[in-house]
């Protein structure tokens, strides 16, 4: 017998919206690089992006009965993380399926396994991140743990943690954290903005970043010294 837990805690949706205005990059840097997943998980559609909730769910490889379980228990605004062994020859997930997610008000779904029907997943706006992409059929067999932590794609993941996803990869957001992750993205977004309009002022990147006793120090030498 196997017991899954349905309800989970979930961060503040306000902490949460406020998050998913930046993107997964500035996020990871601004939490001190941590959170990113691992790069192979890419987006079927690079124009979409999503923030949420983080309901997990462990599938065996080529197996996706926990999936269609888990798709019945989230809730909408939820990110559902399917963790699937990183078996790629499986397209645990199609349009199908993806129906069901949108109908219900899902925010997106990431998994480390394979994804199918990918055109139609498209234009149907889910955003979907995969490990692969394979036109390969699943089975309904096996059971498997509903929102307890995993360790996915090289990150831990608890339930109710925020996921940020976009074109360029995926990262998570501890719950506790979120607000002051949001905070400190913002912070990161007003200094890039301050050092781009520096360099269009005529500012360099030597000058900026304080780099001149760095490199100094470091036995760098041009040939303007020469000349000098």
């Amino acid at each position: 017998m196997v017991h899954v837990t349905t309800k989970i805690e979930r961060a503040d949706a306000a902490d949460i919206a406020r998050l998913g205005e930046f993107t997964s990059a500035t996020i990871h840097e601004a939490q001190g690089r941590r959170g990113a997943l691992d790069s192979r998980i890419k987006p079927i559609d690079r124009d979409t992006s999503f923030v949420g909730s983080a309901f997990t769910v462990v599938c065996a490889p080529r197996d996706n009965l926990m999936l269609q379980v888990a798709i019945h228990y989230a809730q909408p605004g939820d990110v559902l993380i399917v963790a699937a062994g990183g078996f790629p020859e499986a397209g645990m997930f199609g349009d199908v399926l993806g129906n069901a997610c949108k109908a219900k008000g899902i925010a997106a779904l990431v998994t480390d396994s394979g994804v199918r029907d990918t055109q139609e997943l498209r234009a149907l706006g889910l955003p979907v991140f995969s490990g692969s992409v394979s036109i390969k059929g699943t089975v309904k067999e096996t059971l498997g743990a509903l929102n307890q932590p995993v360790v996915f794609a090289g990150e831990s993941i608890r339930p109710g943690d925020v996921v940020k996803g976009d074109a360029d990869g995926v990262v998570v957001v501890r719950r506790e954290e979120v607000r002051e992750a949001a905070e400190l993205s913002a912070a990161r977004d007003a200094h890039e903005t301050t050092l781009i309009e520096q360099y269009w002022a005529g500012r360099t990147t030597i000058d900026l970043c304080n780099l001149t006793e760095v490199l100094k120090a470091k036995g760098l030498t041009t040939d303007l010294e020469d000349e000098s």
